[in-house]
């Protein structure tokens, strides 16, 4: 473990903020950010709501994951205090009548169509983990509800935590696994479930709540000591039939990203003093990817999708998602040695965003290991995009504040 009073300068630093980088940036548009995100809302459904598809089918067109990260990144885009990196945790109970306003109608059909014989929110299409990935949303919907006396977004978000915790098959060490029909490991799972588990440990408090935040670090300490190998990459998936040992760009985004997200929520939680340890050894194991990562970052900006492999390919997803961390960790801890590629990257996924508001030369999310066919898009791509753009901004205005 780090030692604690490592998190003491890693946790509260952000004054010791540098300027950024010789690398010049300049930020997307507003308006390209907009066509970005009008293409990420329509991705992620792939048009069930005008064909007028059951929200329930939506895994039949597109992954459940593919719809929680459209959630996350609408959350940290355009309700930032209602983010982990916004503000404490819990949130207030009480909204505006507009805010969050897309996020908790999209929730609330979610909820409104699941199958009342299942404990995930979603059809996972085999993923125990990827339902999981819309929970906080729901949470947040619950939490905010005007009718108290409505249980119905409680009892589905608990549904899921209890299949998780529960039904899911395990490793003997106790990883869950992010697989129904076997024990299997995937990087992607840290984006997907733990953040949901800490977020409801966040909101419920006391020694439940701080059950369920050890139980989402132990998950993420668990994923690390499977999957990290000596390279301080992690490998995409292990255990199982179907096993991808390579360092896939994608899943390494994903780990990092995830394990911030588990990092922030117990940070803002009532509960962070009493994990101060674990805050930082998730610092420690966000830092170990985001290093290992950018040594591998070509002179245009770019990760290939194999991050350590000559022989893979540009991918413009994974570049924008770990672009993404190293501004949210600048941020946090006030360590601005990766700005640079950030900074580089931020430029490529600029360059990289057609005047269409569509990322180009992004991996196909459902092979691992061939690019997007051309005329086809990347829904997750699209949020990456978005998640860049916010952890951009608030890096930014961080700076700005400390002048």
């Amino acid at each position: 473990m780090v030692p604690l009073s490592a998190l003491t300068l890693l946790l509260g630093c952000v004054s010791t903020l540098a300027a950024p980088a010789a690398e010049p940036v300049t930020s997307l548009s507003d308006a390209m950010v907009s066509k970005v995100k009008t293409n990420m809302k329509q991705i992620a459904t792939h048009r069930c709501d005008a064909l007028h598809i059951p929200v329930m089918q939506f895994s039949q067109r597109s992954g459940s994951w593919e719809i929680g990260t459209a959630l996350e990144a609408l959350t940290e885009f355009e309700w930032p205090s209602l983010s982990v990196f916004g503000g404490s945790l819990p949130p207030p109970v009480k909204l505006h009548s507009s805010d969050a306003a897309d996020v908790i109608q999209w929730a609330t059909k979610i909820v409104k169509a699941k199958n009342p014989n299942a404990l995930p929110l979603i059809d996972g299409d085999g993923a125990v983990g990827d339902p999981a990935s819309i929970g906080t949303a729901v949470l947040l919907t619950n939490w905010t509800r005007t009718d108290r006396s409505d249980h119905e977004f409680s009892t589905a978000a608990g549904h899921q935590l209890t299949y998780l915790l529960d039904v899911a098959p395990r490793t003997s060490d106790g990883a869950i696994s992010h697989r129904a029909d076997q024990v299997q490991l995937w990087a992607d799972f840290v984006y997907m479930a733990p953040p949901f588990i800490a977020y409801f440990g966040a909101l419920k408090g006391g020694s439940g709540g701080l059950s369920l935040l050890e139980i989402a670090y132990k998950q993420c300490k668990l994923y690390r000591q499977y999957l990290r190998d000596s390279s301080g990459l992690w490998q995409h998936i292990v255990l199982g039939s179907g096993q991808d040992h390579h360092h896939w760009a994608t899943g390494n985004a994903w780990a990092a990203a995830g394990m911030l997200r588990v990092l922030e929520t117990i940070h803002h939680s009532k509960l962070a003093s009493q994990m101060k340890s674990e805050q930082a050894d998730l610092t420690s194991w966000i830092n170990e990817i985001v290093s290992a990562s950018w040594k591998h970052q070509h002179t245009n900006g770019t990760l290939y999708n194999y991050i350590d492999d000559s022989s893979s390919f540009a991918d413009s997803s994974s570049t924008a998602l770990l672009a993404s961390v190293t501004y949210r960790m600048a941020t946090l801890t006030g360590d601005s040695s990766h700005i640079s590629a950030a900074n580089k990257a931020y430029n490529l996924i600029k360059s990289s965003v057609d005047s269409n508001g569509w990322l180009r030369n992004t991996v196909d999310p459902e092979t691992f290991n061939t690019p997007s066919k051309p005329g086809s898009h990347s829904p997750e791509g699209q949020a990456f995009v978005v998640l860049l753009q916010s952890a951009y901004r608030d890096y930014h205005q961080a700076l700005a504040s400390k002048k």
